[in-house]
């Protein structure tokens, strides 16, 4: 008998053990009310009184399926996006998952439903087309405040893709390529025009040596003749005055023997003054030597 309670006992004791992983938490309820938060690790529960209900804190996703959104422009769009959230790890987020609203998951779906359809509808197709970053934010943002009291945290949501009606995705395409074309076209024109620009340049360039090159030329060729002309007339100066020199001696007239050369020259009204020495005619104290006959 005392074997059979002790067993009975163990039976007992086993049954209640509950463990939990630090993937999740828990709540503990004493015949249908909350009696505690459980931890990770070892909970002993009593058996048929006593529950253990779990729930995931690690980050899930969500796909939703593809719906068709009508945009601000009346395009007919099918949206395809994914959320990602997660139940909050503190004991008030868990109370509120477990007793403030029913199937989380289910809730999580509907709403991002709804949100995409109310944020989307607001838009023209081109904005949100072009401007999915600023999309995904606004849609967590949006179903971040729908969640407060879900103790769930919309960590972020991805639009994976958005798909206008066929004939919009032609004419689309019909725009992009026109652009990408237009663009073509004005790095063609630029190309051009910087290639003109540059023999342009070029040429100018090359004119202006050239006509640096005439001038410098030209005053070459000025300053050679000012030196022929200057030589010419030093030298004709210089036979006149041979010229001279020799008609002066041929006629017995008076010169005057410088440092530099012979000179003829006619003394009119000076008296020269000669100190003959050695048979030789000389005056003293001037650097030049007037010679008369006597």
């Amino acid at each position: 008998m005392f074997i059979a309670a002790i067993g009975l006992l163990f039976l007992i004791f086993v049954s209640g053990i509950r463990v939990l992983r630090p993937t999740h938490r828990g709540v503990v309820e004493t015949l249908g009310k909350f009696s505690r938060f459980a931890r990770p690790g070892f909970h002993w529960v009593i058996p048929i009184i006593q529950h253990l209900y779990r729930i995931n804190i690690t980050e899930t996703m969500s796909d939703i399926e593809p719906q068709d959104i009508i945009t601000e422009d009346n395009l007919n769009a099918s949206v395809d996006l994914v959320v990602f959230y997660k139940v909050k790890d503190d004991e008030e987020s868990i109370k509120r998952a477990f007793y403030s609203v029913n199937e989380v998951t289910a809730q999580i779906v509907t709403l991002a439903k709804t949100t995409a359809r109310s944020v989307i509808g607001e838009m023209n197709f081109s904005d949100v087309n072009s401007k999915r970053k600023e999309l995904n934010v606004k849609l967590a943002d949006v179903m971040s405040k729908e969640t407060a009291n879900w103790g769930v945290e919309v960590v972020r949501v991805e639009l994976k893709e958005i798909a206008p009606p066929d004939d919009v995705q032609e004419a689309m395409n019909a725009v992009i390529k026109a652009e990408n074309q237009k663009r073509a076209a004005v790095d063609f024109a630029t190309a051009v025009e910087t290639e003109a620009d540059g023999k342009r340049r070029a040429a100018i360039k090359e004119a202006e040596g050239k006509k640096q090159a005439s001038i410098l030329e030209a005053e070459g060729q000025a300053q050679a003749f000012d030196l022929i002309n200057k030589s010419f007339v030093g030298n004709a100066q210089l036979l006149k005055r041979l010229d001279v020199t020799e008609n002066s001696l041929k006629d017995n007239a008076k010169i005057v023997i410088t440092e530099k050369d012979i000179s003829p020259n006619f003394i009119l009204g000076e008296i020269p003054i000669v100190v003959k020495k050695d048979g030789i005619s000389t005056i003293s104290g001037i650097s030049e030597l007037r010679v008369t006959p006597e």
